[in-house]
């Protein structure tokens, strides 16, 4: 919801290059995995809790904008974003491509593994 409002209101901007990785879960499925593993023995250790295909901040922005019937053609830049929020621009700026092996080795299926499900899911 906090996302989408300034894309509703044709705000929505990549983030600096937009080349790094989001990874993201839709929460049903963020809800199942945890199900699925607290309901297994065999499930011990770490896990992953994202899709199974994130995206880079590019690629979300645009699905996001679509999503909405809008379009993201502004871009808050590197520069800008470091000197408003300090050390904390890492967290908009930085990424890693996150994937939920082990989850899946253990045999959980995504409801919504593509985020073009999960925008169109969210928005019914």
């Amino acid at each position: 919801a906090r996302m989408a409002l300034p894309f509703r209101l044709g705000l929505g901007a990549r983030l600096g290059s937009g080349r790094q990785w989001m990874s993201w879960i839709h929460i049903d499925d963020w809800v199942a995995a945890v199900d699925f593993l607290l309901a297994r023995k065999d499930a011990v250790g770490a896990f992953n809790l994202s899709a199974p295909a994130p995206v880079s901040n590019a690629e979300f922005t645009r699905q996001l904008a679509e999503s909405l019937g809008r379009r993201a053609r502004l871009v808050a830049p590197s520069g800008l974003l470091r000197l408003a929020l300090g050390e904390r621009a890492y967290l908009l700026l930085g990424g890693q491509r996150v994937l939920p092996t082990r989850l899946q080795a253990l045999g959980f299926q995504f409801r919504f593994p593509g985020l073009a499900q999960a925008l169109a899911a969210i928005e019914r």
